[in-house]
Order: C-alpha cells, then structure tokens, then sequence
C-alpha cells in the first residue's frame, strides 16, 4: 500500500532500476530526483517559509492577552472562558480563524438566550434540562454551527444551572466576545499563515507517487507478470486516491489563506496553476486505475497458466509507462515551482513526443482481429486509451493559465465535492463494469 505520510519516500526498487531499458534513466532526471529527495528530507523537519514554534507562541499569547482584558474589564473573578475562547478559535488559516470566532460567539449567544428564557418561567429540573439541550440543538442546526455545535446546549446548562443568573449570562457572553477578538486579532497581527509551499509539495507528492506505481509496474512487466502481479498494481493505484484527497485539502487550506490575508495575493496568483495540475493528475489517476483495470481483465480471460501479453508487448508497454513517469515527475516539478509556463519545463516537450512514438509501437503490437478475439481488442482499447489519458492529462496539467482567480464571496457556501471522493467516484465509474470471468 501507498503511505500518505509527507515524508521522504523511497526511490524504485533496485531490481526495477536495473531493468530499465538502455537510455532510460536520464542523468538529469537522476540529479533531480535526489534534489527532491534531499529537499523533502529537509521540509520534514522544518517546513519551508516557516518560523518553528510561531503557531504555539501566536495561540500562547492570544489566551494570555484575552486573560488580561477580561481581567481589566472585570467581566468575571476569573475569566478562563476568555482564553478558552481564544485558543479554539485559532485556526491555520485568518479566515477560519475569523469564521471559527464568529461562530463560537453565535454558539454562546444562543445558548444564553434559550437558558435565560427557561429560567424565567421554571427552574432547573430534569426536564428543563432535556427542553434546554433539545431546544439549542435544534437551533444550532439551524444556525449551521457546525463544530461548534454544542457549545449552545453547553452555554445553555452553564446558565440555566445558575437560575438564569444575568450577571452570570452577560458576563458568560463577554468573555467569549473577548476571546474571540483577541484570537482573530493576533492571527491577523502576527504572520497570517499562507499554505501555498504546503498545497505545491503534495502536489509534486502525488505525481511523485503516480510516477512510482508506473515504474514498479514497469518493472513487474518485464519480469514474471502474472495474475497476481495485476491484481497488486490495481490495489495499488486504487491507494493514490488518499493523496489525491490531501493533495485537494491542502489546495483547499492555500485557497482559504488568500482570505483576509495582506499577503494573500502570492495565494491567488500561485492558485491557478496549482488548481489546474491538481485537476488534470487527479484526472490521470482515474486513468492509472483504468489501466490497471485492464491488465487485470486480461489475465483473467486467458488461463492462468498462459501468458496474458507477449515478452515483446509487455516491454513495450513497460517503456511507455516508464516515459510517463518521467514525464508525470516533471509536471510535479513544475506544479511546485514558479515557473509560467510549462511549456518551458526542460525536456517535457521532447517526451510527451517520445511518449507519442512508443505508444504507436505499443499499438502495433497490441492489434488483434476484433473477430477473432473481442475481449481483446476491447481491453487493449481500454490499455491504450489509458496511456493516450495520462499523456493528455499531463499536457493539461502544464497548460499556461491566463485568468486570474479570486476567491468566491465570503457568504458564499460552497459545496464542492472533495476532488478525493470524486476520484473515487469516477474510478468506479470509469473501470471497466462487466462481470470479469473467473
């Protein structure tokens, strides 16, 4: 399986590496690879653009200082809820921060009002009790509170156990206020983080990782391919679908950072780029599944005891893969990398062309009579449609991007799927549905 863990990740395995054919192996690519390598090792330990141990001194401070003005505004003997506040509404990005803070100060609000209003017409029984926490769920959903959601019943109990004391509910009501505002303002004041660097590394992390499953397979097809060996390499593509959905989410975070942000138009400007090589390999990952998919429909429809594709054709199949992942690492690159325009990227032009060559050799090999053998041509159709999908799918992920992005309106909701789920999703989808005999 695939570990999703952002760390330094281990190169092809040695027998892989010796198969490859004469020429394969480009003494830059190499070079590159171990620059990559040394960098992630590096980034491990301290990220880059990052000050070690500024999130834990930013959220420090913002509970002490809320402590202190509470203190000096006397809202309560001890103010906590003040920094509790503080610290909960800390978030990675200013604009969760900001929107975490207004939550929570609906959330206590709330919960205050249904507490107060019980405590005015009974007591604390065991069923103002159950009316109270029903009543501030019900409208906390309805106010979309999200996490925050039970802070209203929580609010709620506070005060209803004091007999919807005032002087207990304003001051319940002040100090979150208090929090909240010195926890948004201390995220502003001090380095509001941008997660840009983040979203490129996994970025050149997922297509390092495609680049990996596509040599191993290689390697595989040229030693013993067998039934098993088909059934592996699709379990394996299937496990990119984790990077796919951190890659996303952290696309996601750099995206929310822009916000509220005096930096944030490095965000908007690196967003473009970093949107379109996500969507195009996230694409090129359902192809890998469909590839895989389709060598393994094959061994099962010849004996398991025979060959699924001649030594000729499964060396050629194995280059092809080969000259993907080479490609595949340098969309990565240039994903993580300032340049405009990919098609700049050294090299990349030279083997999507070389792509092109030695898939029509894999073609010729590939031909069958559609009368003669119909599972075969269909599922070298669906082999070849594969490849001809990732070398599209990489040229998109280079295209140069001329629109500018900016980010939707803060009321807007979005409710954009996941690119992971829908990678998932159109996996199933785009695999091959008929029933494979066994």
């Amino acid at each position: 399986m695939v570990s999703s863990t952002p760390s330094l990740h281990p190169q092809p395995d040695a027998d892989v590496r010796l198969r490859r054919p004469p020429g394969g192996t480009r003494p830059r690519a190499a070079r590159r690879h171990v620059a990559a390598a040394v960098d992630r090792a590096v980034l491990g330990l301290i990220p880059p653009g990052r000050i070690p141990g500024l999130r834990t001194a930013k959220t420090t401070l913002a509970a002490v200082l809320a402590f202190l003005v509470a203190e000096k505004l006397g809202t309560s003997p001890q103010p906590v809820l003040a920094s509790l506040t503080a610290l909960l509404v800390a978030q990675l990005t200013t604009y969760k921060t900001l929107s975490s803070g207004l939550d929570r100060v609906v959330s206590v609000l709330a919960g205050v009002l249904v507490a107060v209003g019980l405590a005015s017409l009974v007591g604390l029984t065991w069923w103002s009790l159950g009316t109270a926490v029903a009543l501030s769920l019900v409208l906390g959903r309805l106010l979309r509170l999200g996490s925050n959601l039970l802070e209203v019943p929580i609010s709620a109990m506070i005060v209803l156990a004091v007999g919807g004391n005032s002087q207990e509910a304003e001051g319940r009501v002040y100090e979150t206020l208090i929090g909240a505002a010195v926890g948004v303002a201390v995220n502003l004041a001090i380095a509001p983080p941008l997660h840009v660097r983040p979203a490129a590394d996994a970025l050149a992390e997922l297509a390092d990782r495609m680049a990996q499953v596509l040599r191993g397979l290689a390697g595989d097809l040229r030693g013993d391919w067998s039934r098993a060996s088909a059934d592996r390499w699709l379990d394996r593509a299937r496990a990119l679908g984790v990077e796919v959905a951190r890659a996303d989410q952290t696309l996601v975070r750099a995206e929310e950072s822009s916000r509220f942000n005096p930096r944030g138009a490095v965000a908007r400007e690196a967003q473009p780029r970093l949107r379109t090589g996500l969507s195009a390999m996230e694409h090129g990952y359902v192809a890998l599944r469909s590839l895989c998919r389709a060598l393994l429909d094959r061994s099962y429809y010849v004996p398991e005891h025979e060959q699924a594709y001649s030594p000729a054709a499964r060396d050629a199949l194995a280059v092809v893969l080969e000259e993907v992942a080479d490609a595949l690492w340098t969309v990565g690159a240039y994903t993580s990398s300032t340049a405009p325009d990919g098609r700049h990227e050294p090299g990349l032009g030279e083997r999507l062309g070389t792509l092109r060559d030695k898939r029509d050799r894999l073609s010729a090999l590939l031909v069958v009579d559609p009368l003669h053998d119909e599972a075969a041509w269909q599922q070298h159709g669906a082999l070849l449609a594969g490849v001809d999908r990732l070398r599209v799918e990489i040229e998109a992920a280079v295209a140069p991007t001329v629109t500018p992005w900016r980010p939707p309106p803060v009321l807007a909701r979005q409710h954009r799927p996941r690119l992971g789920l829908v990678a998932r999703r159109k996996g199933r989808d785009l695999e091959p549905t008929a029933e494979t005999p066994r």
